[in-house]
């Protein structure tokens, strides 16, 4: 008989690649009436901002879900700062994934790594594939314009650039000096007034995650009320909280680019069975269950879980 299910659980799995400066991923899983939610804010977030990420676990495990209108969500493939042989090859075992998300802006890399990793992906994928790249808001203005004009010919065309500069205003400078479509990501999930970007018309594209800002039906208003089309992401969950996304993403009533949900690829390992891995460059709509046995093999060491469970009492209080 397999062993109960808790209703709390804090899992850390190392990553496949050192990706955004982390070697692993943990957080804290909650199981409620409604099924499981995921409390994995970044330690840099702190517990104002992380309150948002409860909510999100709140309601996963307490409310659910809107009804989706879509079964289906189509995905791309997240290439971290890798050389360009390993681009390649991660792009091929993407799952059918015809969209890449390319890092760039890695500190001690140079442009020239970052061309080869495109033209790597761009040879991967084909010429009907579609390249993104996302520089975690690392450039100034006038850098970024200059590295999106060669980064875009390196792609044989971008189909938008994340969050190339750090705020609203040097969003919208940029966008008026490149040709290049831009996506907000950090203007919106670390923003005081996530409808900024929208009033400013300083993005073509916002990115929205679920736990960051604060749960399914808070991402819906934000879509809402921006007006933008809407591209959803992870934070580099496991599949429970994957699963939070991928009913974001299932809701929308448009759903015009591939979303940045294949993220359990970067991860070793899952704490459920069943992973939302993609197939045929989309993943299914549905709510994987964790496992009790892969709970018990990924737990945290008992230091992390402490610093875990302290971490919910303290946005709980």
């Amino acid at each position: 008989m397999p062993a109960p299910l808790p209703t709390t659980a804090v899992w850390s799995v190392p990553m496949r690649t050192r990706f955004r400066g982390l070697t692993s991923r943990d957080g804290v899983l909650v199981r409620g009436d409604a099924g499981w939610g995921e409390f994995s804010p970044f330690w840099d977030y702190d517990a104002a901002e992380s309150a948002a990420w409860w909510r999100a676990a709140r309601e996963a495990s307490d409310e659910g879900w809107p009804a989706p209108v879509r079964d289906r969500v189509p995905v791309n493939v997240t290439i971290p700062a890798v050389d360009a042989e390993t681009a390649h090859r991660l792009v091929r075992a993407s799952g059918g994934c015809t969209t890449a998300k390319v890092k760039v802006a890695e500190p001690g890399q140079s442009l020239a790594d970052e061309v080869a990793r495109l033209e790597a992906v761009r040879d991967a994928l084909g010429p009907g594939g579609a390249i993104r790249v996302d520089a975690n808001a690392a450039w100034d203005v006038d850098t970024a314009a200059a590295r999106l004009a060669v980064l875009d010919r390196a792609a044989g065309g971008l189909e938008y650039a994340e969050q190339p500069v750090p705020t609203v205003a040097d969003l919208a400078a940029l966008r008026r000096r490149t040709s290049v479509p831009l996506a907000a990501d950090e203007s919106v999930r670390r923003a005081a007034d996530p409808l900024a970007v929208a009033r400013a018309h300083a993005a073509d594209i916002v990115v929205l995650k679920v736990q960051p800002l604060g749960g399914v039906r808070a991402c819906l208003r934000i879509a809402q009320e921006c007006g933008l089309p809407v591209v959803v992401s992870s934070a580099l969950e496991s599949s429970v909280g994957l699963a939070a996304g991928v009913a974001l993403a299932a809701a929308l009533p448009d759903l015009p680019y591939a979303c940045g949900l294949a993220t359990a690829q970067l991860l070793t390992a899952d704490v459920v069975r069943d992973p939302l891995l993609p197939v045929d460059g989309a993943l299914p709509v549905r709510r994987p269950v964790p496992d009790p046995d892969l709970l018990a093999s990924h737990a945290a060491p008992a230091d992390l879980d402490a610093r875990w469970r302290a971490r919910v009492e303290e946005v709980r209080a």
